[in-house]
């Protein structure tokens, strides 16, 4: 009976401790999705509207005017950009993030696949183990951003898809990640990069009237790269704010589970107790009596 009191005392110990451990997770990443929260919603607003600019001058281009990043072809090779994080602890974040990448693989480019021409550009420590250890074609050099996030590191990664798309080493270019809703929501989404893509008018196909000043070629030489680049930028800021939100979820709801489990181990120990002090003073009853006798 001792042994068993021992065992349940070194799980509530145990049990204790790991509380602590996930409430300091917890208010570190709070700490963090704050001033990641602050950078995504400041960001999203620019980026979103030089996106709309972007696709709706290139909508209304001519198309004797040559914009080489909007140029589509037969799509017989795709490069994804796959957006995870570095550490887990974060509940489904990156299973959900690799599951939407294996998502778009199977549903849009299984063809491709199967003939070895989908390449997966990952950043975020995880996703980069995960489709390396799968055996999918990688490339390896901008998976740790993370550890220094700047706007210079991630346009880094977004010149080598853009400079990989006007090489023609892929027909299309897409973007994976989490878009940070709140703590508690994430939407994952699959994202077209390249080539820019173009929208309708709502009024059918009339054509918007733009005035270039400078002219129309040096202004989308300078604008294109600058806004793909922010894209990408937004994407992974997206994807820091989701990671740290779904960490403090996981955190709390880990917190929550240890509580629940500390009260059933001190009903198991007081129950044990109990049961070790009645046996005791049975056996005590029961020597007196035999004395007696």
């Amino acid at each position: 009976m001792s042994g068993q009191l021992k065992e349940v005392r070194n799980r509530i110990k145990s049990v204790t401790s790991t509380q602590q451990i996930t409430k300091a997770m917890k208010m570190v990443s709070a700490a963090k999705l704050r001033r990641a929260q602050d950078a995504i919603l400041q960001m999203r607003p620019y980026s979103q509207k030089l996106q709309e600019m972007l696709s709706n001058i290139v909508s209304a281009t001519s198309s004797d005017v040559s914009l080489p990043l909007a140029d589509e072809r037969p799509v017989e090779k795709v490069l994804l950009i796959v957006v995870t994080s570095d550490r887990g602890l974060c509940g489904a974040y990156n299973a959900n993030v690799i599951k939407a990448a294996r998502n778009t693989i199977t549903t849009r480019y299984a063809a491709q696949h199967a003939k070895g021409n989908v390449t997966i550009l990952p950043i975020g420590k995880k996703g980069y183990e995960y489709f390396q250890r799968n055996g999918y074609k990688l490339v390896d050099a901008y998976w740790e951003i993370f550890s220094d996030l700047t706007f210079d590191n991630v346009r880094r990664a977004a010149v080598h898809a853009q400079e990989a798309f006007l090489n023609k080493q892929y027909d299309r270019v897409e973007l994976i990640y989490s878009q940070f809703k709140n703590a508690a929501t994430q939407a994952f989404v699959s994202e077209a990069y390249l080539p820019i893509p173009k929208v309708e008018n709502q009024e059918g196909n009339k054509k918007t009237d733009f005035i270039f000043e400078p002219s129309m070629t040096i202004l989308l030489e300078e604008l294109m790269p600058k806004i793909l680049n922010t894209q990408v930028y937004k994407a992974v800021l997206d994807a820091n704010a989701s990671e740290h939100g779904a960490r403090m979820t996981a955190m709390d709801k880990a917190s929550e589970n240890a509580n629940e489990l500390l009260k059933s181990l001190k009903i198991s120990y007081n129950r044990a107790r109990q049961a070790a002090i009645t046996t005791e003073l049975t056996e005590i009853v029961s020597g007196a009596a035999a004395l007696q006798g």
